[in-house]
């Protein structure tokens, strides 16, 4: 089976996010006849004189009517080399947490910049959270260069712009494409109105992107999600542990260590839905046998004996506030999900809330509100299992949940073990 890569498109209003999917779609032929003759139809009813390609993920109707991008809207589409998952996230300040809800399992993001405006504030703003998502790839589209005569004077401009902003942030790998998403420039076929550009297209660039190296493969990390004790008596005496592999490379016969209770033992044998494989890595959906008849449950973890994550009841982290109905305080409580284990949670403090236009800390901010990022040390009821965001994007991160409702009003992720 081809490799799978997970896209996020971001920047700021009507820069051409939705346009630039549209033509991916279209170019690549991964539209079908009657999906293109509603967008023609609808393009026609706004009355534009071309067919308005941004139609075909804009598919909320208060999205049709403002031309705006709300939710965050998710396409399937594959080539010979790859399969893609698109999100396209909204480009407002008041949708920030869906933009970190499209980019926080993504492989590559791309973000576009309108070549007439130039690196505005919602640009740098997009591209620190794509840095704190820990996105491992980052491809910024300079749009609509067929309305600055196709200058590479201005693309160098923005380029260099850009990258001296983009030094201050942890990205490591940085590629730049002038386009135009509305013709079709650079987006799937090269582009006859830039022959100075001797980069590749969009399309290419996303199919040889290296991103075997974007999962952490050295730490095995396994939350155990379910525990198979099959009823029927062919089956009795078949023990499992099912779940996602979240780090590392296990293979039949390798030592492990089962956490919290530190035992160790070896693994039996790999079970896939296909059959058993004789080894797993991330993020292959598996389930463990192993050699000892252990006591294990959901939300234990499974490692190495000499590479254990961080053990810990007080954890710091950044938080994403999702909430429109409540504010992050200290002193508040929460339970949270973190892999599959799930605990009670107080903020213990609110460090400073960040700017995310300027990256400057407030640390006099009393709480965060929606769509605000900040820092905060928590205490948990339980340990928990963890690894730094930054080496880790599966053990590193969390939900936060209102236990009243329910509902998700956050997500962290963790820098390390609070003091």
């Amino acid at each position: 089976m081809s490799e799978l890569v997970r896209i996020a498109t971001t920047g700021s209003v009507d820069d051409g996010k939705s346009t630039l999917i549209g033509r991916l779609l279209y170019d690549s032929k991964q539209i079908f006849q009657d999906q293109l003759e509603a967008v023609e139809a609808a393009s026609t009813k706004r009355g534009t004189d071309y067919v308005d390609l941004a139609l075909l993920t804009d598919g909320l109707r208060a999205e049709r009517e403002q031309g705006i991008t709300i939710d965050v809207a998710y396409r399937y589409f594959s080539t010979p080399k790859r399969r893609f998952i698109l999100a396209d996230t909204p480009g407002h300040i008041q949708y920030t947490r869906n933009m970190v809800t499209g980019s926080s399992t993504a492989n590559v993001a791309l973000i576009l910049v309108d070549a007439r405006h130039g690196v505005l504030e919602q640009t740098r703003r997009h591209s620190f959270l794509t840095s704190l998502l820990g996105v491992p790839h980052l491809v910024l589209c300079v749009n609509k260069m067929d309305l600055v005569d196709w200058s590479e004077d201005r693309y160098e401009e923005i380029v260099d712009d850009f990258r001296s902003f983009a030094a201050r942030l942890d990205i490591h790998d940085l590629r730049f494409v002038p386009i135009s998403a509305l013709q079709g420039d650079n987006v799937v076929e090269p582009s006859q109105n830039m022959p100075w550009y001797r980069g590749r297209p969009v399309l290419e660039l996303l199919e040889d992107l290296h991103v075997g190296s974007d999962e952490n493969l050295i730490d095995v990390r396994f939350p155990v999600q379910y525990v198979i004790r099959p009823h029927r008596n062919e089956y009795q005496d078949y023990r499992a542990f099912a779940g996602s592999v979240a780090g590392g490379v296990m293979k039949v016969g390798d030592e492990v260590m089962v956490l919290p209770s530190g035992f160790t033992t070896t693994i039996a044998g790999i079970d896939t839905y296909d059959g058993p494989v004789d080894e797993a890595f991330p993020p292959m959906s598996v389930s463990l046998r192993l050699g000892d008849d252990i006591d294990v449950s959901r939300g234990d973890m499974i490692c190495r004996p000499h590479n254990q994550p961080t053990y810990s009841q007080d954890v710091d982290a950044m938080v994403s506030w999702m909430s429109e109905t409540s504010e992050l305080r200290s002193g508040a409580k929460y339970a949270i999900k973190h892999t599959t284990r799930t605990a009670r949670a107080m903020i213990r403090d609110l460090q400073y809330r960040l700017d995310i236009n300027t990256l400057s800390r407030d640390e006099s901010a009393g709480s965060l509100a929606l769509n605000e990022i900040g820092r905060v040390r928590l205490r948990t009821t339980s340990p928990i299992f963890f690894d730094e965001y930054r080496r880790n994007r599966q053990t590193g991160s969390f939900i936060v949940i209102d236990e009243a409702t329910s509902a998700t009003v956050g997500a962290g992720m963790i820098t390390g073990e609070a003091a």
